[in-house]
């Protein structure tokens, strides 16, 4: 029913825009989510609590058109909707055979248009394409042009007709992938900055399409407005472009709103937490928009308002979903705790080093905690917690670097991590009390991202605290008791992410990460499904295999009396006690 009602706006809306808007005031709203990151269902899957999801988004939507009328909301996301959540995986690499259920829920709940983000495309050429494929709702970035002929690689924009007047959207794509993302996921396209390759294209689209109302929706952070991150180029955008009256941006997971008299910027956050929600009115006077005036806010969503109609539509594939993710996979002979690979060696990270320094030719892996304070209790693992262990769909490639880039590589990563003190009293982890950009509440956090602080395995080494960077790092062996040559060369264990230029940590040791194909002696594939492999055959994670110093090598923080008492008092405020 809800398709035939759509349908039928749709075909009034075509008949509407054979002739010009008729003279008289139009109200539209345009509403906005971003980074949903897999959450199509409200529920966990694993327990009887339930998120946020599309399911809350599409009970808004349709709330909303019930108030103002179907043909005068626009519905657009900005992106990473793919990837996150067990619903996105199972859809992604599982079932590869059905219609995504991504591409049927974007339709069901009535998107106008979907940008596409840097994790959609994480998840490689096979996924994307198949939603360009399948999916009846424009996916948009026009700056990933191909690399044959210079021409998009996805649609540029799409031209919506209401009342006779067009509303176009412009999509975009964060111009940072290849910082982040391995080639292999995006061979055959390059992606341009948006400035000022934004107001180009808007320029160029609206003289074609004659729009009375534009909205530039981006996979790209708010950023500071001052032209210097190329991945967040949100604010450059709401303060330079001509002719735009809204800039939706994403990537960040931070909400705010910014508004002035002819533009509008709105990020509506992450995980459907938020609705953006921007109102457009126009003033038409003999066929013509004579006045026009903006405005925008967020939408708190209330998780307890869900479309109920939509959970029954999908309901067969949440429960494949569901059994998917309860599946049994194992045995965990302790918990695991992210937050423990703060303060030195611990049992999760020792199983991640373990898992990628065993991929031949590995000597040495690299490798952070990805989840800032993730948990596994001992006992059996279902699948559900593989999404813990390793939340991402990295590749694992194995890299050649020299042991001086090897040592360079660790000072700039400790670097973004510890602090160098003098005494117990100061704080060893790089942490402040401040309000988090996400929620506004203050609390004590990092001051850099956690999913960069890589520590090494392979290796033999001590991290002194009390020295500055360049002089921390006191590598003694190989794990093997092997000496340490930084002449030499070794291979190296780590992310595509990693690889590629994420964090800036290679950069940091003189790697050219734009070359790094020509120092990769070996790719694997993603690592959780070499965590699910290595599960296969042993059955078990045992930190007396996964904590081997013979293999995994040993490092700590030094001197160790200081370190221990400054890290505890910093873990305290970090993880207070409830």
């Amino acid at each position: 029913m809800k398709n035939i009602i759509y349908s039928i706006v749709a075909a009034a809306a075509l008949l509407a825009s054979c002739c010009g808007p008729k003279d008289g005031e139009y109200t539209f709203r345009v509403l906005t989510t971003n980074d949903i990151h897999g959450r199509y269902f409200d529920s966990l899957y694993v327990t009887d609590r339930t998120s946020n999801a599309l399911t809350n988004v599409s009970w808004y939507a349709d709330s909303i058109r019930v108030a103002d009328g179907a043909d005068n909301v626009i519905l657009i996301d900005a992106g990473d909707c793919l990837q996150g959540d067990n619903a996105a995986y199972y859809y992604n690499y599982a079932d590869t055979v059905s219609k995504h259920l991504f591409a049927s829920m974007m339709e069901y709940v009535g998107y106008d248009a979907v940008v596409v983000g840097n994790h959609d495309i994480e998840t490689g050429h096979p996924v994307y394409d198949r939603i360009c494929r399948t999916m009846d709702v424009p996916f948009l970035a026009a700056n990933a042009l191909r690399t044959d002929d210079g021409k998009p690689y996805f649609q540029e924009y799409v031209t919506l007709k209401r009342h006779g007047l067009k509303i176009t959207v412009i999509g975009f794509t964060n111009p940072n992938i290849k910082s982040w993302l391995s080639p292999l996921l995006w061979e055959g396209m390059t992606f341009e900055s948006l400035l000022p390759m934004a107001q180009e294209t808007v320029d160029r689209i609206v003289a074609k399409e004659k729009s009375d109302v534009v909205i530039v929706a981006v996979h790209a952070g708010t950023g500071e407005g001052d032209g210097s991150q190329l991945e967040s180029q949100g604010l450059d955008l709401f303060n330079s472009l001509r002719g735009v009256d809204f800039v939706i941006c994403a990537h960040d997971h931070r909400p705010v709103v910014h508004k002035n008299d002819s533009i509008c910027l709105i990020n509506a956050g992450s995980h459907c937490r938020n609705l953006g929600f921007g109102t457009v009115k126009l003033k038409v006077e003999n066929g013509k928009v004579v006045s026009k005036t903006l405005d925008a806010e967020l939408l708190p969503v209330d998780k307890n308002n869900v479309d109920k109609q939509m959970q029954q539509t999908f309901r067969q594939e949440f429960e494949a979903v569901k059994a998917f993710t309860l599946k049994e996979v194992g045995e965990l002979k302790t918990e695991l705790r992210t937050r423990d690979a703060y303060r030195g060696m611990s049992d999760y990270m020792n199983l991640i080093h373990t898992l990628s320094i065993g991929c031949s030719p590995a000597q040495i892996s690299f490798a952070a905690p990805l989840t800032f304070n993730g948990f596994v209790k001992e006992g059996t693992l279902v699948y559900n917690d593989l999404f813990t262990i390793y939340p991402y769909e990295n590749q694992l490639f194995v890299v050649k670097m020299t042991g001086k880039e090897i040592k360079d590589y660790l000072e700039f990563s400790y670097d973004s991590w510890i602090n160098t003190v003098d005494s117990a009293d100061d704080h060893v982890l790089k942490i402040v009390n401040a309000a988090d950009p996400r929620t506004g509440q203050s609390r004590w956090s990092f001051v850099n991202r956690s999913y960069n602080f890589d520590s090494a395995a392979g290796l033999v080494y001590k991290v002194d605290v009390t020295k500055p960077v360049g002089q921390r790092i006191l590598i003694e062996s190989l794990a093997d008791g092997t000496a340490f040559d930084e002449t030499a060369e070794y291979n190296v264990a780590m992310t595509s992410y990693r690889a590629s230029g994420g964090g800036g940590l290679m950069s940091a040791a003189g790697v050219d990460t734009d070359r790094i194909n020509d120092r990769v002696v070996e790719y694997y594939p993603e690592i959780r499904n070499i965590l699910y492999d290595y599960l296969v055959e042993n059955k078990v994670i045992d930190p007396a295999l996964t904590g081997d110093r013979n293999v995994i090598g040993e490092w700590r923080f030094i001197p160790e009396d200081l370190a221990s008492k400054a890290l505890d008092k910093d873990m305290e405020l970090l993880f207070p006690r409830r």
